[in-house]
């Protein structure tokens, strides 16, 4: 019996790897949905489209939600969803994409499927980069003074209550950070039962352990004011995501 030729082209498991790693859970969806066309599966391949979109927004919306304390390392959560996609792909779609190319059927090249990798990633950070300017825009920056020399503590009130940064200011104050010699500014935020207190300071401090003793002492002391919150210095250089020392 003469076995016809398949006309779709479809995308190898190994290009789909590559794919989803470099482009994220909606690409993998777009790779899995295509090959399920060709399959002559469209409604599993509607049905990818809608846990794919699922997916992505448990994985994505997930990571918002993660402390900022905890640290992920880069490489892990595309190893884990390459993970899943590589399992699924050959569940679902390994017996019919190796019948696919051993009848002579077409694939896509693996350029195709990079190039569609990095349009996926584009478009992820396309979306980071408009929730985190969302996020930044609907923040509630306010500034407080305190005392003479009118120190200043800016804050995020969606963030930490006023009546906390009264008491840090208060702490600050009994340790003499907030004297009456030089006007100090500082940046607090809550994370978690934890309070961080951010100083701007200059890099060389520190690789000076004498330099950043006080720092040092600064925290230690603002600690005794607070027994159920761990207190958490951030040296910090031109801007606030800049940190070159955390003292904790």
């Amino acid at each position: 019996m003469d076995i016809q030729k398949p006309t779709g082209k479809i995308y190898k498991d190994r290009a789909i790897y590559i794919g989803t790693f470099l482009g994220g859970p909606l690409v993998a969806g777009y790779f899995i949905a295509e090959n399920f066309k060709v399959f002559g599966q469209d409604d599993s391949a509607k049905k990818t489209w809608v846990y794919t979109i699922i997916a992505t927004i448990i994985i994505f919306g997930g990571l918002f939600l993660v402390p900022e304390d905890v640290e992920i390392p880069n490489q892990i959560i595309p190893l884990i969803y390459t993970g899943i996609c590589s399992y699924l792909v050959k569940h679902f779609q390994g017996q019919n994409i190796e019948e696919h190319i051993n009848i002579g059927g077409n694939f896509f090249s693996l350029w195709r499927t990079i190039g569609i990798g990095f349009i996926g990633l584009a478009l992820i950070l396309m979306s980071v980069f408009a929730i985190v300017f969302f996020a930044d825009t609907t923040s509630k920056d306010t500034t407080k003074n305190f005392g003479f020399m009118k120190h200043e503590i800016v804050f995020d009130q969606n963030n930490i209550k006023d009546s906390d940064v009264d008491k840090i200011a208060d702490g600050l104050t009994k340790t003499n950070f907030f004297d009456e010699a030089v006007t100090k500014y500082v940046y607090v935020k809550k994370v978690n039962s934890n309070f961080e207190v951010s100083i701007s300071c200059i890099k060389s401090v520190t690789s000076n352990a004498e330099a950043l003793e006080p720092f040092v002492q600064l925290r230690a002391e603002l600690q005794t004011f607070f027994p159920t919150n761990k207190i958490v210095i951030n040296l910090v250089v031109e801007n606030l995501e800049d940190v070159v020392k955390r003292i904790e």
